[in-house]
């Protein structure tokens, strides 16, 4: 069965961590491929900034078009708004019965967890992959089961600080592919 780790965001824009990150969970061998799954809106996050769903996608497929096991998938653009993961996945399972699906996240959205809607119904069908975010400590020893920490490097890059020193009319292309 072909393993497909869902890596889903706003990635507005795409950076230079995102790629590495997707990169490094396919070299990890957990998963056979990496999607990124550009999200038409997240329900924890205002869209007031958010670049056209076309752009972004046309930005990430061009981040990740040499980067072998990762992909750009417009799935979740066409399910109802606004996006919630446990749907995402329910449809996926459905769409492809013959792909296992996990969930990749980072640190900072396992301390959120809780939050996200039918959080329990992720946990109880989706294997999840963490990978490390500044500021967000996870003790291992407390993880379910089907949770996996991927100790790999950190990125120090957000989509938030990129989009505020655009704004400033700072140089970016160091963060961006």
């Amino acid at each position: 069965m072909k393993k497909i780790a869902i890596f889903g965001g706003s990635f507005n824009p795409i950076h230079r961590g995102h790629v590495a990150i997707a990169k490094g969970v396919v070299e990890s061998g957990l998963v056979d491929e990496v999607w990124l799954m550009v999200s038409p809106r997240n329900p924890l996050k205002k869209d007031s900034d958010l670049m056209a769903n076309r752009k972004r996608l046309q930005l990430a497929r061009k981040a990740v078009k040499d980067v072998e096991g990762v992909k750009v998938s417009d799935f979740e653009m066409h399910l109802p708004k606004p996006s919630y993961t446990y749907l995402t996945l329910r449809h996926l399972r459905e769409a492809r019965p013959e792909v296992e699906f996990s969930l990749l996240i980072g640190a900072h959205n396992w301390q959120i967890f809780d939050q996200w809607k039918n959080a329990e119904e992720i946990l109880a069908t989706t294997p999840i992959i963490i990978y490390p975010r500044t500021g967000s400590e996870i003790d291992v020893a407390t993880l379910p089961p089907n949770v996996k920490y991927l100790d790999m490097p950190l990125h120090d890059i957000s989509s938030t600080q990129i989009r505020e020193a655009l704004a400033k009319g700072e140089d970016v292309s160091s963060l961006i592919p």
